[in-house]
């Protein structure tokens, strides 16, 4: 098969690229520039040590209207955005797949650690990676059932250590790369609150407040924090608080102990059926992860149209409004909506 894979340079695409290479396939290098100061110099050394040729791939007029501008809309709203998932869908695997298809490739491939099955009813999903604790699942909730069919994940079976121990012994440069970071298109050296300072500049300070709407003091603005946030919030309590509620008209952020942090229920929209099928009334039983290092907990999912309303079995601490909620059936990847609101115990 001839296969384009999506090459950073970085171990994991290196990886893949020697993966497909020994399965007998014709691999080819696509490297996607997504904003001003990304660079394909990482990915043209992989693609000159893997022997295979590279294209370059021009996306950052869509990167920066769909993914930055989501990023820093929902911060704006006092929302936790999920730059990757809506990355996934709407920048990296479109251009990937549209790519591949448009230039009579087999299919694409990436480096992401998770497998794609197509089920009995015929729907392709994610399955969970042999290297569970580097699982991306999570991460493609969004995407499409076209954007699955032709996707090959050749790290599906393989473990991050071993594949870095392999990459030093041949004396590959992607041995020693670090780890990818979620917002990749902060510049480095610039920290994300740096980063939303120079991109969102309108006074959005006001008052950290209790459950019940006491002021207990001043923020710095809305925009600096993220419900579940402990650390770096500027005020002093007596024990340790957490972020529970942004609200963007009043400019309050809510803080309140960890034994009044627990979620029993929450909402959902922007649904998208992955390894499920499509519906709209009715009720189901999964696994949900609220954020993406976050254990599944066994919940119920009750649809009316569009919305879901999501119990869990157990009190999950502090969902974020604006987060993925990710269900599983087993270890694989049933359906997402992104977080609206939340109930606490």
């Amino acid at each position: 098969m001839r296969i384009l894979l999506g090459l950073s340079g970085g171990l994991d695409s290196v990886s893949a690229a020697r993966i497909l290479q020994s399965e007998g396939h014709e691999v080819e290098g696509a490297v996607l520039l997504m904003t001003d100061h990304s660079t394909p110099a990482e990915a043209e050394i992989a693609a000159r040590e893997v022997g295979i040729s590279l294209h370059v791939i021009d996306c950052r007029e869509d990167f920066e209207k769909i993914v930055i501008g989501d990023f820093l809309s929902e911060y704006r709203r006092g929302r936790t955005p999920s730059p990757c998932t809506v990355c996934n869908r709407n920048v990296k695997m479109n251009y990937l797949h549209r790519y591949a298809m448009e230039h009579g490739f087999d299919g694409y491939a990436t480096g992401h650690y998770c497998k794609i099955e197509q089920g009995e009813n015929g729907r392709f999903a994610p399955v969970v990676a042999a290297d569970r604790r580097k699982d991306q699942t999570y991460m493609l909730w969004r995407m499409t059932q076209e954007q699955f069919a032709t996707l090959h994940t050749p790290l599906a079976n393989r473990m991050k250590a071993d594949l870095r121990a392999e990459a030093a012994e041949l004396g590959l440069t992607a041995a020693g790369a670090g780890e990818s970071q979620d917002t990749c298109f902060i510049p480095e050296g610039m920290t994300c609150r740096d980063y939303l300072a120079a991109h969102i500049p309108e006074d959005l300070s006001g008052n950290f407040v209790d459950a019940d709407g006491k002021v207990l003091g001043r923020h710095l603005g809305i925009q600096y924090y993220t419900v579940g946030q402990r650390k770096g919030l500027g005020i002093a309590l007596g024990k340790p608080a957490f972020v529970t509620k942004i609200d963007p008209t009043a400019k309050t952020v809510t803080l309140q102990f960890a034994e009044d942090t627990l979620a029993r229920r929450i909402t959902i929209t922007d649904l998208n059926f992955v390894g499920d099928e499509l519906r709209t009334e009715g009720e189901l039983r999964r696994s949900v992860k609220i954020r993406y290092a976050a254990p599944p907990v066994p919940a119920t999912i009750r649809f009316e149209g569009e919305v879901a309303t999501v119990e869990f079995d157990s009190p999950v601490r502090t969902p974020a409004p604006g987060q993925s909620a990710v269900f599983y059936d087993g270890d694989r990847l049933a359906l997402g909506g992104v977080i609206e609101e939340v109930w606490y115990e």
